[in-house]
């Protein structure tokens, strides 16, 4: 929305579920999903504003067919596929060994949401959940991710809305 002149003005409407709802059900328990088919069924919503509460930390990353260093679309056929699990882990992916990624589509394949009690123990989680993350026969944006919750910039929240631009700038300058 914008904000000008003591009124609020939409600029935008969605009215679809964006990509990253499933950290907000993480973090609320609200199966958001359900809450909409709900409403479409001419139900009511199964709780109120009042008690929606947020607890913890979650972290999503997109998972995308694409080579992490230059972002080209890497479509193939998956010869490998292990989707990493555990408590508070959750991967939304229709992918499985022996699919053909086409090149004719958005190129994300998955996402892969953690959640943690603080910040740390989501990251902790999230660093596993990478390490176990398979998907062998095409190039993907997990090593990527690898990379990026390493970094101390980002361990110590000490980024902004341009941070990740210049990590990657940083990293080809790196390599030149």
């Amino acid at each position: 929305f914008l904000y000008e002149d003591g009124e609020f003005y939409f600029i935008e409407m969605n009215t679809r579920l964006q990509v990253e709802h499933p950290v907000t059900e993480m973090i609320t328990g609200i199966d958001l999903v359900r809450e909409q088919i709900r409403v479409a069924s001419g139900e009511g919503l199964s709780c109120t504003q009042d008690q929606v509460h947020l607890h913890g930390h979650a972290i999503e990353c997109r998972i995308n067919a694409e080579d992490p260093e230059t972002f080209a679309p890497s479509p193939g056929l998956v010869k490998n596929y292990v989707a990493p699990g555990g408590m508070h882990v959750r991967v939304d992916s229709g992918l499985y060994t022996g699919y053909r990624v086409p090149p004719y589509y958005d190129s994300m394949i998955g996402k892969l949401i953690v959640y943690g009690s603080n910040r740390d123990s989501c990251i902790r989680r999230l660093k596993r959940a990478l390490e176990e993350f398979v998907v062998e026969g095409m190039k993907t944006t997990v090593p990527l991710h690898q990379k990026l919750v390493r970094d101390e910039d980002f361990l110590s929240g000490n980024y902004t809305i341009k941070w990740l631009e210049q990590w990657l700038e940083r990293g080809r300058d790196d390599a030149n």
